[in-house]
């Protein structure tokens, strides 16, 4: 087929290989879900995306051991990478990202919890810099900026979790979280646990 034309997506998807005999996978949503309201701020077409630091990464450059298995976010890349605790298991995923420095948390933390569609409350500082949003979002609602899965993180506030808004992956556009396509959340909600490590850089 002639002429065809690679998307930003499937440039991300060849990105990844085998390493060190543990495979690296990144597995997309087939298209955007059209018709949500995403309770967070504006994507433009001015919002760049990122994807040249999009890459494999050593947990030994990062982390003393897996226990409990280990997660890294690089807010640089916009991307999460997660090792099980025997390091057999490896996924890279992209994220969006906060939209400033003032709302980018950096450390170490953990999981402390694991939520099915969990529900979305704004924060005071979000409502005072919003004040049009609603109070508080239903779990499973299609307009939850936290999407289908979250994992709590022992920050107050602060959580990794999907969104059913596409278009903000590989995006500044987060009010502090982590976000990841539902369908990437869904399965390192399956694989992470309580206790996970956690390190964002």
């Amino acid at each position: 087929m002639a002429n065809d034309v690679i998307s930003r997506r499937g440039l991300l998807g060849a990105a990844v290989g085998v390493a060190g005999g543990v495979a690296g996978l990144v597995a997309f949503p087939a298209r955007a879900e059209d018709g949500t309201t995403e309770y967070q701020p504006a994507v433009t077409e001015s919002t760049r995306h990122n994807i040249s630091s999009f890459r494999m990464l050593r947990w030994e450059d990062y982390f003393d051991n897996t226990r409990n298995g280990a997660i890294l976010v690089d807010i640089t890349s916009r991307a999460l990478h997660y090792w099980s605790e025997d390091q057999s298991i490896y996924r890279l995923y992209p994220t969006s990202v906060p939209i400033s420095d003032e709302l980018t948390r950096r450390g170490k933390t953990e999981v402390v919890d694991k939520v099915v569609n969990p529900p979305w409350t704004p924060t005071a500082a979000m409502k005072e810099r919003y004040p049009d949003w609603p109070d508080h979002i239903e779990g499973g609602a299609k307009e939850n900026p936290l999407g289908t899965r979250a994992l709590y993180l022992s920050w107050q506030y602060y959580r990794i979790h999907g969104t059913h808004d596409t278009r903000k992956i590989g995006r500044r556009s987060s009010n502090g979280c982590i976000g990841l396509y539902n369908e990437h959340v869904q399965e390192l909600y399956e694989l992470a646990k309580v206790g996970t490590q956690v390190l964002l850089i």
